[in-house]
């Protein structure tokens, strides 16, 4: 059951989210539109709420239900992200919208575009862990959760490495390559001056020397 309702809230995310865009800008109708996207959350409610009962219908507690967890998690930490990101691009190309911005690359605007991210992951973490221990503290049986507990532990490992990650944007930042000034223009490297014959008498190059000695005389 729990695997289903993964794979039907995956789907379901996407189907709604860009039902809504669909009905938004090529249909023209904004307000039907915002009401399928609002549905977008409903997904995750869903999945929540199978969740929970299939614990209580006493369901063995797996992976598949810590992944659910970690997937009710980012959902809830990235969904409104995500939306934003189609929104933009879907009003570029379908209703003549402006391009979307991209995210920064380079300097102070990256390192805080890093931070962002990163206090979604940390969002995204506490929800799932959140969710995980209602879960432990239904089923009520430490030897049945241990599979739980361990997604606790991966959603704080997910969240502990994207703060390195976000460190590292900091102390090393990533810099733009510098652009050549106007009107210079990448230099050939010089020939070898010691590799050149010397010219001759009207430019050419010289000829080698007679290493035969004197010419003989008729």
């Amino acid at each position: 059951m729990i695997v289903g309702m993964i794979a039907a809230s995956e789907i379901g995310f996407w189907v709604f989210l860009v039902a809504g865009l669909s009905v938004r800008y090529l249909l023209r109708r904004p307000r039907a539109g915002a009401v399928l996207l609002a549905c977008v959350p409903l997904v995750d409610v869903a999945l929540l709420v199978a969740t929970v009962v299939d614990l209580r219908r006493g369901a063995e507690p797996s992976t598949l239900h810590g992944l659910a967890a970690l997937y009710l998690g980012f959902s809830v930490a990235y969904g409104h992200y995500l939306i934003s990101w189609a929104d933009g691009r879907f009003a570029h190309r379908f209703a003549g919208g402006p391009p979307p911005v991209r995210p920064p690359k380079y300097g102070r605007e990256r390192i805080r575009h890093e931070w962002r991210l990163w206090r979604m992951t940390l969002v995204a973490g506490a929800v799932a862990a959140a969710v995980l221990q209602a879960c432990v503290w239904l089923v009520d049986d430490p030897d049945r959760t241990e599979a739980l507990t361990a997604n606790q532990w991966l959603a704080a490992r997910v969240v502990g490495i994207h703060l390195l990650v976000a460190v590292c944007y900091t102390l090393w930042p990533p810099k733009p390559k510098p652009k050549p000034k106007p009107g210079q223009e990448p230099q050939a490297p010089a020939a070898d001056a010691s590799r050149t014959p010397p010219a001759g008498p009207t430019g050419s190059p010289a000829a080698p020397a007679d290493r035969g000695g004197p010419a003989r005389r008729a």
